[in-house]
């Protein structure tokens, strides 16, 4: 214990030091001043780290219990009530610093073309300007960008110049990279390689909000609510009755929770802590129960990460003391083989500093987002139509669930992807689709039911033009003849 106090001061101090020099690598004055702080709250955020690594501070598993039913209330019990009066409080704020490297783009995400030759932000856009002019409100859109994507984006926006939303963007924190072995910063300068640095999760967004000036020009506009979601989530489009229940239950924080399925088990999810409602991810569980938390018997719900935020209670709050959100460690490689740590926070964790917070249990049709090809193939498919921006499930699919697709290596990437799709199959009675190996399908293909497609190493299949595929297992070495 003395020797990790002991190191702890040595690498707090030497920290310091190194970033002192960094800021002092900034000539310009006002540059340097925002550097600066900047710089301070990553300092904080590694003091943090490094106390809690010398306490071995961990969770006590026998200490985390299920919320309690009145802290998470099921969506179909809200009242059915639009106050249009309400919606003029509201700012809606989208986490828009994700690149969709994982998916082979190298700009901003929410540039991706999702359905109908419109992108994220077209529909989100789209969403709010419906908003807007059916119930003649002035709801604001907020982006809150990462260093990676902040230029993509402006330059973007100004093709919605003419629509009816007031758009406004801001950049989140941009902290250096951590190198493991030696705990010192990356970068040599506050100019150095984007590589050297990484936006700290979307827990910055209350930073954020405060040092960017966003959060007091919204309360200056009279704005009282704010809703935030990722970018890339489809299903969160503005819904009354949630913001209804915030305006007349005064709560301060709410968090849209789902039903959890074999494929959320990693989501973080809500639990009660010594009699408080706070947020559990996945890298905070203890190895030996990791599997007890991905059960789906003991945490039946997850967070989609669409949030409702009061803004003066976070102005009371990061006025007074401020946030301690729970420290994600991210573990990376460089591009040169160097091993680094990112230190980052979940905006949910938050939930934990508000008065009368609490989740709902919202219908899974609110959370859509699409973090793979095989998430693309299912929205662009006739499953969904789009009315005034928003996902609408077609009223032709027979099973209240979507089904499950699974694409392999070979779709990874969206060039990958757009290749060896002629065209979006119908799928409108499709229940299971995997797809492995070098396959490549034709235009105005149907598959339904069960299709599993199966290309061996070396071996490669085309499903033709106008094929139908019922309930086939295909495998081998197929060519278009055959089928």
């Amino acid at each position: 214990m003395h020797f990790k106090s002991a190191t702890t001061g040595v690498a707090t101090k030497t920290m310091r030091n190194e970033l002192n020099r960094l800021v002092n690598t900034v000539s310009d004055s006002a540059t340097k001043k925002a550097f600066d702080t900047e710089m301070q709250s990553f300092f904080y955020l590694f003091t943090r780290y490094l106390a809690e690594r010398a306490q071995s501070h961990e969770l006590d598993w026998d200490r985390i219990k299920s919320p309690s039913a009145d802290k998470v209330v099921p969506y179909d019990q809200l009242p059915d009530i639009t106050d249009p009066k309400s919606l003029n409080k509201l700012a809606v704020l989208k986490v828009n610093g994700g690149l969709g490297t994982s998916m082979g783009m190298t700009g901003a995400k929410s540039a991706l073309e999702v359905k109908n030759d419109m992108t994220f932000l077209d529909l989100t856009v789209r969403q709010i300007e419906h908003l807007n002019t059916t119930h003649r409100v002035d709801v604001p859109l907020i982006l809150m960008t990462s260093f990676n994507t902040h230029e993509d984006t402006l330059r973007i926006i100004k093709k919605y110049a003419n629509q009816q939303v007031r758009i406004t963007t801001f950049n989140q924190s941009r902290y250096p990279r951590i190198n493991k072995e030696t705990l010192l910063p990356c970068p040599k300068t506050a100019e150095d390689d984007k590589g050297k640095w990484y936006p700290p999760g979307h827990g910055d967004l209350y930073n954020a909000l405060v040092h960017s000036g966003v959060l007091d020009q919204l309360l200056a506009e009279g704005k009282e609510y704010l809703f935030v979601s990722n970018s890339d989530n489809l299903g969160a489009v503005v819904d009354h009755k949630i913001l209804h229940h915030m305006v007349t239950s005064g709560a301060e924080f709410i968090m849209e929770v789902t039903d959890k399925t074999k494929a959320d088990v990693k989501g973080g999810t809500l639990i009660d802590y010594d009699g408080s409602i706070q947020l559990l991810e996945i890298a905070q569980v203890p190895s030996e129960h990791v599997e007890d938390f991905k059960s789906v018997r003991k945490f039946k719900i997850f967070n989609t990460n669409n949030l409702w935020i009061n803004l003066k209670a976070l102005k009371r709050i990061m006025e007074s003391d401020g946030m301690e959100l729970e420290i994600i460690v991210n573990p990376k490689v460089t591009d040169d083989g160097q091993q680094v740590i990112q230190l980052e926070t979940a905006a949910g964790a938050a939930i934990k500093h508000f008065k009368s917070a609490h989740g709902i249990n919202v219908p899974r049709s609110r959370f859509l987002p699409v973090k793979s090809c095989s998430d693309l193939l299912l929205i662009k498919s006739d499953i969904y139509s789009l009315a005034h921006g928003e996902l609408v499930i077609n009223e032709n699919r027979l099973f209240g669930t979507t089904p499950v697709i699974k694409l392999g290596d070979h779709f990874k990437k969206i060039a990958q992807f757009q290749k060896r799709f002629k065209k979006i199959p119908k799928i409108i009675e499709l229940d299971h689709l995997t797809v492995t190996g070098d396959v490549y399908f034709g235009r105005n293909v149907t598959l339904r039911g069960t299709v599993i497609v199966v290309a061996n190493e070396g071996q490669r299949i085309d499903i033709p033009d106008g094929c139908v595929l019922e309930n086939r297992l295909l495998s081998g070495n197929l060519t278009m003849t055959e089928l």
